[in-house]
């Protein structure tokens, strides 16, 4: 048996690559675990300072769950299915979205169901001109289930995402573009060294402040505004006495680049 998910670490950047190829990368529960495990353990590695997420293969980036396997927790009954496949989808999907590192998907194939989840909680998500995204749990007379009727509204307004939901045909990049679901679409032979550029982007900056927007952003985006510049206020006091925030304001006045603290 091959490992569900490789990965590998660069200049930075670790690369986790869903490596299931002979079955479009789809989603088991060996794979789900071990995204989890992994950014479990890079998240605690001052090296790493950014994922990328990628799929093996020239044809998917995950074509969604593994559905012979959820089909068996099915069978056994609603405790058994919701435990094992709904909580530990949407565990997945919540660790992503709220890591503490930038997390990009790199979408490079198929992106359906469980692949398009993965893509909607990443932080960020470049997609090569030969991706195909779907949302379609609906052909299998059930909704989605890794956070997909939560989170695709909320970047792509109700009734874009409703279309999406309750059709499950399939959509370009170009169109994923346009909803915000990804924040580029690029040529296919371009797709990881654009992923790697965007990350590089942010790496030049402050790696406490990076986590500071992504806590902020995450959290206070399905708050009452008032509760979400609340927890502004909040990041920002975290940073008024680290060693960051003082070396990006000297930096700024000598009008030179900052160094940070394991940058």
């Amino acid at each position: 048996m091959s490992n569900p998910v490789l990965c590998d670490i660069r200049e930075g950047i670790a690369t986790l690559t869903l490596n299931r190829p002979e079955k479009l990368n789809a989603i088991d529960y060996a794979m789900a675990d071990a995204i989890v495990a992994f950014l479990d353990t890079l998240e605690t590695d001052p090296s790493v300072k950014a994922v990328i997420l990628t799929g093996a293969g020239e044809r998917a980036f995950s074509a969604g769950a593994d559905i012979a396997q959820f089909r068996k927790s099915v069978r056994l009954g609603v405790q058994t299915a919701v435990r094992d496949f709904v909580r530990r989808g949407q565990a997945m999907t919540a660790r992503i979205e709220a890591y503490s590192k930038p997390v990009i998907a790199a979408v490079n194939g198929l992106a359906f169901g469980g692949g398009c989840e993965i893509t909607e909680a990443a932080h960020l998500s470049i997609a090569s001109e030969k991706a195909l995204f779907a949302k379609p749990e609906i052909n299998l007379g059930m909704p989605p289930t890794f956070g997909g009727t939560q989170r695709l509204p909320r970047l792509a307004g109700r009734k874009r995402a409703l279309e999406l939901l309750l059709s499950g045909d399939p959509f370009p990049p170009q169109r994923a573009l346009e909803m915000g679901l990804v924040n580029q679409v690029v040529p296919h032979a371009d797709l990881m060294p654009a992923a790697r550029a965007l990350a590089q982007r942010i790496m030049r900056h402050s790696p406490l402040a990076v986590s500071s927007v992504l806590a902020a952003v995450t959290r206070g985006i399905n708050l009452p505004i008032a509760e979400g510049l609340h927890m502004e206020s909040e990041q920002f006091a975290r940073m008024v006495p680290t060693h960051d925030l003082r070396e990006g304001l000297e930096a700024w006045v000598e009008k030179r680049r900052p160094r940070y603290a394991g940058s």
